[in-house]
């Protein structure tokens, strides 16, 4: 990895695809996957279509998926089948209390956690 070099590909991509942007996301995209079951169940396309809102967030089905997958797995999530109108029954995630409990602690750790590294990067912060 080069410093400063925050893109994969050609002249003029965004930002936001390169490879410092893609360690950063893969920290946090579980939390974020968690926070967006916390309010109602949610299929796989959906959870997709949320994080497309958020261009350092946005991510593919390769990755959502198995994501999901760890998340029932590790007993953070649990899934249930329902009729969709538009084709073949769809799977919803819904938050389990383990999950809910992971994401308040996450939540908690969050907010030090940023102002620990936005002191780091600020010039003149670190003697």
């Amino acid at each position: 990895m080069v410093p400063g070099n925050t893109q994969t590909g050609g002249g003029g991509a965004d930002p936001s695809d390169g490879a410092i942007a893609t360690q950063l996301r893969k920290g946090v995209l579980e939390y974020c996957v968690l926070a967006l079951l916390r309010d109602a169940p949610r299929y796989g396309v959906e959870l997709l279509q949320e994080l497309d809102r958020f261009p350092t967030l946005a991510t593919s089905q390769g990755t959502i998926y198995p994501l999901l997958s760890r998340l029932r797995r590790a007993g953070l999530a649990d899934t249930f089948l329902r009729d969709s109108a538009s084709g073949p029954s769809r799977r919803y995630y819904t938050l389990t209390e383990a999950g809910r409990a992971a994401l308040d602690e996450f939540s908690t750790l969050w907010p030090a956690f940023r102002e620990a590294v936005d002191h780091v990067l600020t010039p003149g912060e670190n003697p």
